[in-house]
């Protein structure tokens, strides 16, 4: 009798159609291609991370429903030419979307390369997101519908950075010095122009211009900076350039204010030390000491995993506006989700961004702020972070809203 029971009950649960299995997620790859090793590995690894931190929390929380992103690094050495070689390896391997920042130089081979693959391979388009490569040309003469950019171009910046400059009347000389390549190149056009529009009684008592990552002593440079009697400095420099400088211009006694890009990139703080104490300002989309709570946990969170800052707020706006196109776009079809993000408004915890639809350049707000002690060396209350374990954080001197520095597009750009 048992016996005829459960064979039985095999026989039913043998006509019993099996549930399938729950369908795995699509794993939607990222190539980061940045510098991984020679002099700007740092700041290529820094970027990394946080890209991985936050494909992670994407992942996490479910943010792009039926998609994992997952960012795989590539070694670029801050090189057009080994970029492109790169990015062949990229598309062999069936990756669609390209990160990448450092260097604008490289950006501009980049994007032309990713324009002309798609043009040549319907159906198998390469979206890329810019998280720092500034050069206006890219969303101007150089712009295309599949090349996105999350950080303010350089023209934004200095028209913020000028703003604010404008304002101090005891500024009267300034000294420029910056990277030769086109971002350099741009932020020394761009500070001359708005100068002499804001301020013409400044006198732009020096300009310039040093290979990008080859100058291992700026002390010639400091030298000219303090004989040419400048008050204040302005500088684009990035990466070793920019610690280069500022730890030359502490050695030498340099007492000059710093109007940066970049003062608080890796490295940076450390070397400026206590001689930077109100006297280096940068112009930022966001810094630690901007209220922001749920960036904040994330920074807490990050430094707990690597012992670094969190530097880029606009990593997580990308990442969460990518999650947020496919989750809208319902695919990970490169052309579907550029057609989400194109022109994407969307909620961040300092306001609205738009991705401007005219030329795919984020329109965001941008902070002035200075270094200073932190509140627990005695520093003002509003800087409880400090930065690199330094006792040194930076104090909001003002909030450029986004209408005051975005700016006019020439891009022409043809719709998929």
């Amino acid at each position: 009798m048992l016996a005829r029971i459960v064979t039985s009950l095999a026989l039913v649960l043998a006509s019993v159609p099996a549930c399938p299995p729950a369908a795995a997620d699509q794993v939607v790859k990222l190539a980061y291609i940045d510098p991984l090793s020679g002099a700007f590995a740092n700041v290529g690894e820094w970027g990394l991370k946080q890209f991985q931190f936050m494909a992670d929390e994407i992942n996490r929380r479910n943010l792009a429903p039926g998609f994992k992103l997952e960012v795989v690094g590539y070694d670029n050495k801050v090189s057009p030419q080994e970029s492109l070689t790169i990015l062949k390896k990229v598309v062999d391997s069936d990756i669609r979307y390209v990160v990448q920042g450092n260097g604008s130089s490289v950006a501009v081979a980049l994007s032309d390369a990713v324009q002309k693959h798609n043009e040549r391979n319907p159906g198998m388009e390469l979206l890329y997101l810019n998280y720092a490569a500034v050069d206006p040309e890219l969303t101007n003469a150089k712009c295309h519908f599949m090349h996105f950019r999350f950080d303010a171009n350089s023209d934004m910046k200095m028209e913020a950075l000028t703003t604010y400059l404008a304002k101090d009347t005891s500024i009267r000389k300034v000294y420029l010095i910056n990277q030769n390549y086109s971002f350099g190149q741009a932020v020394a056009r761009a500070a001359k122009a708005d100068l002499g529009r804001k301020r013409p009684d400044i006198q732009i008592v020096g300009d310039d211009l040093h290979p990008l990552g080859q100058v291992k002593d700026f002390a010639p440079y400091v030298a000219k900076i303090k004989a040419s009697g400048a008050d204040t400095v302005i500088t684009g420099n990035w990466g070793n350039d920019m610690t280069l400088l500022i730890k030359a211009a502490k050695d030498a006694g340099l007492t000059v204010n710093f109007y940066t890009y970049y003062a608080g990139g890796l490295g940076s703080p450390t070397a400026m030390g206590d001689a930077a104490i109100g006297r280096v300002k940068q112009i930022t989309e966001w810094h630690l000491n901007v209220p922001t709570r749920e960036t904040e946990k994330l920074a807490n969170a990050f430094k707990g995993k690597y012992q670094q800052d969190w530097y880029y707020f606009r990593i997580g706006t990308a990442m969460y506006m990518l999650a947020e196109a496919m989750k809208r776009a319902k695919s990970a079809d490169p052309v579907a989700v550029a057609k989400q993000l194109s022109g994407m408004k969307f909620a961040t915890e300092l306001g609205e961004v738009e991705m401007r639809a005219a030329d795919h350049q984020l329109i965001q707000p941008l902070y002035i702020s200075t270094l200073e002690r932190s509140a627990t060396k005695g520093g003002p209350k509003e800087v409880r972070y400090d930065v690199e374990g330094t006792g040194l954080g930076f104090k909001t001197d003002a909030r450029i809203e986004a209408y005051v520095s975005a700016q006019p597009t020439s891009c022409q750009m043809k719709q998929p």
